[in-house]
Order: C-alpha cells, then sequence, then structure tokens
C-alpha cells in the first residue's frame, strides 16, 4: 500500500502527523502501511481501554449493528438502558446522559450545573477550575480549561471558570462566591502531567461543597473505566461526587462519553440537553461489552499488578539514567525526565527498526504512558526495555 498524499491533503491541518498510516491492530500492536508494527503505549489517549480490535467489544457491536443501528435516541433501545444500569450499580450515580465525546460530556456537566445553579442558588454559574487542566475542545471547555493561552484562541472566552491551584485548598476557597455554583477537576490531571490529585485534597474539596452549597464535578474522561486501577479514580479518595463525566475507555475505541449525576443534580427538563447520536445502540453495546470486562472478577487486580510493574521498571530507569522519577495511579503514568527531550524520544521511539514504539510526551521533560488496561507482562518489559535503548541512542 502507498501512502496517498492526495488523500491527506484532503484533510484539514489541524495537526503534524507522520507519513504512516496504520492499517490494522491487535492488542498492544499496530501495522502500518508498509507491514511495520509498532508497541502502542498511548493507545488513542487511554482510548482503547481494552487494546486494539478487542473480541468481545467487536462480536457486541457486530451484532448489534445486524439487528438496530440507530433508532433515534427519542425512544429507548436495550444497549442504553443496560449500559446506564451497570454505570449506577458500580457508582454512587442515580441518572446517565449518554454523549459522543469527553468533551461534549464536560459541556453537557457544565450546563446541568448551571441549570441547577438557577434552581437552588439564585442564578450561581461560576464552576471553579484548575490550573493546566483539560476539559475538551468546545469554546465552554476550553474556557473551563487551565491550558496557557486556551482564554484567547477564540475570545471572547465563556464567562465563569476561575482557576485555583491543584492540591491547594486555600486556592479554592479563596474563589468562592455567591455566584459560584461548583468545583470542577480532573482526579488526574492528564494533559497537565498526570498530576493525581491528593485523596486528602478530594476529601477538602468535598467538605468545601457542603459547607457551601456547591456541586462537586469530577472530569474522569481520561482517568476513569479501570484507568487508575479502580473501576473510577473518585473511588481513590472515599468521596462521593455530585456529578462525573466518561469518555475515551468507555467505549474502547469508538465514540462514546457519559454524563453522570446523583438523582438530587438531574434538573434538566424537556429539551434542555440532547444529541442526535445519544445512546446510540451500537456504541452503548461497545461500552457494556467494557463494563463487564472491567467488574469481571481479578480484572482489576491483573491492572493493579500491570501498575505496579510499570511504575516499579520507570523508577529503575530513572535511577540509572539520572532522572526525576515517576507519579501517576494505575496505568495512567508519567516518567519525569531531566532535561526536554521527551518529543525526540518519542520520534525516536516511533522510527525504531524493525518494531518501533508509540509514546507521548505532553510536557518536553515528562513522557506520558497509557497501555492497554489488558497489556500483557511481555509486551510491558518489552516496552521498558526499548525504552531503555532509546535514551541510551537518544542521548548518546
Amino acid at each position: 500500500m502507498q501512502f496517498d498524499q492526495v488523500g491527506a491533503d484532503a484533510l484539514m491541518e489541524i495537526t503534524s502527523r507522520p507519513d504512516l498510516v496504520f492499517v490494522r491492530g491487535q492488542g498492544s500492536w499496530l501495522e502500518d502501511h508498509n507491514g511495520k508494527r509498532y508497541l502502542d503505549m498511548i493507545q488513542g489517549w487511554a482510548v482503547n481501554a481494552l487494546g486494539h480490535s478487542p473480541k468481545n467489544v467487536v462480536e457486541a457491536m457486530c451484532k448489534q449493528a445486524s439487528e438496530l443501528m440507530n433508532p433515534s435516541p427519542a425512544f429507548y433501545n436495550a444497549p442504553m438502558m443496560e449500559l446506564a444500569k451497570l454505570i449506577t450499580q458500580h457508582s454512587c450515580f442515580d441518572r446517565v446522559f449518554f454523549a459522543n465525546s469527553g468533551g461534549e460530556a464536560n459541556e453537557g456537566a457544565i450546563k446541568l450545573a448551571r441549570k441547577w445553579g438557577q434552581l437552588h442558588r439564585q442564578g450561581a454559574y461560576k464552576i471553579i477550575t484548575f490550573e493546566h487542566s483539560f476539559h475538551g475542545r468546545t469554546l465552554a471547555t476550553m474556557s473551563a480549561s487551565g491550558k496557557a493561552g486556551w482564554d484567547t484562541i477564540f475570545a471572547p472566552q465563556v464567562d465563569g471558570f476561575p482557576k485555583a491551584k491543584l492540591n491547594d485548598i486555600d486556592s479554592v476557597r479563596a474563589l468562592v462566591d455567591e455566584k459560584t455554583v461548583a468545583i470542577m477537576l480532573e482526579p488526574v490531571q492528564g494533559e497537565g502531567g498526570v498530576i493525581p490529585a491528593d485523596p486528602a485534597f478530594m476529601q477538602a474539596l468535598r467538605q468545601t461543597c457542603d459547607e457551601f452549597g456547591l456541586l462537586l464535578i469530577v472530569d474522569e474522561v481520561q482517568s476513569g473505566m479501570g484507568r487508575t486501577g479502580k473501576l473510577f479514580a473518585y473511588q481513590h479518595s472515599g468521596v462521593e461526587p455530585d456529578i462525573m463525566t466518561l469518555g475515551k475507555g468507555i467505549g474502547a475505541g469508538v465514540p462514546l462519553a457519559a454524563l453522570c449525576a446523583k438523582e438530587s443534580v438531574s434538573c434538566f427538563e424537556h429539551g434542555d440537553q440532547g444529541g442526535t447520536y445519544n445512546g446510540n445502540p451500537v456504541v452503548t453495546a461497545a461500552g457494556v461489552a467494557v463494563m463487564q470486562t472491567l467488574t469481571a472478577d481479578g480484572f482489576m487486580q491483573s491492572v493493579n499488578e500491570r501498575a505496579q510493574q510499570l511504575s516499579e521498571g520507570l523508577l529503575a530507569l530513572s535511577a540509572k539514567w539520572g532522572l526525576k522519577g515517576e507519579r501517576g495511579q494505575g496505568l495512567l503514568r508519567a516518567l519525569i525526565l531531566d532535561r526536554d527531550d521527551g518529543p525526540a524520544l518519542v520520534e525516536a521511539a516511533r522510527n525504531r527498526n524493525p518494531e518501533g514504539m508509540l509514546l507521548n510526551s505532553p510536557r518536553p521533560h515528562l513522557l506520558r504512558f497509557m497501555p492497554a488496561l489488558n497489556i500483557s507482562k511481555e509486551d510491558l518489559d518489552q516496552a521498558l526495555q526499548i525504552l531503555d535503548a532509546l535514551i541510551a541512542q537518544v542521548r548518546s
């Protein structure tokens, strides 16, 4: 297969892509148009929770597509109801709205919080978010995000998102006023550099919300669905949020997200929220297969075993090469480099022969790892060995 430059030029230019086309994937491995294989340690940015083309998800989608693809969101369908039931049975939430992306789910969370503020807090609308956070690419979610420069790209931004510092409760409390309706955070800041919120900080946020009558919103688009070693990251701290968003891993590779809320907060009226594909039976069938896998006996134990293997391996590399350690939760981890050669390592990994490896560098001094939750011990060992060789290569 030849690289189709005309086809590439027909795509809108939104990011820099190498001249390769992935044509198939299985588990932790991808293959490009030249037949070269790549060990995938990013899995679509934590999207492919069960690796590439997991058999049970493929079978569930094919079966559902042969029976019913889209009856319209104005009607119930069986996979939509089954997935909502599974989520509520395994979380502290009572209601679920299905969306197509994490950004859309977060947009819905913002709308729900503001609607609740209209009903219960005299029109309060401000949502305290955090520096270096990432909540999506809609106008409202970009405004909610704490990514540098995002407040001017598509100015004017949406008003009402003052920024606090993660793990600094005093910075949060200083922003609370009569117009505040909620606090929204990622339990682990992914794009910000894989920075977990301390359990004590999460508990202090819950106490602050209770004290001032605010909602606590957790954005688990990246950290949810088993990624951190528990089904949902909020469960590490023992708090119960009022609203949670899910995305990425919930669909194991297909466009699916969820807005979850407690009954007391589920105040949308008919017409307030919707979407052409919300609750689509084909993608929610995929979500059911994912949830059934994640909640099966022993699955989360294996996630934590691989997480320990990855953490210990990264710490060993850090000690060997004089790096600055590693951090994260579960299988969402970062290696902290001692210099800004993260992008060079990413490129060297991709260009490695005869087999490449896919890495991510969200900051120049970081490498982020988001492998499949069911990655094998052998594949993870191989990834660590390749990384060791790559550091030697790039720093020679």
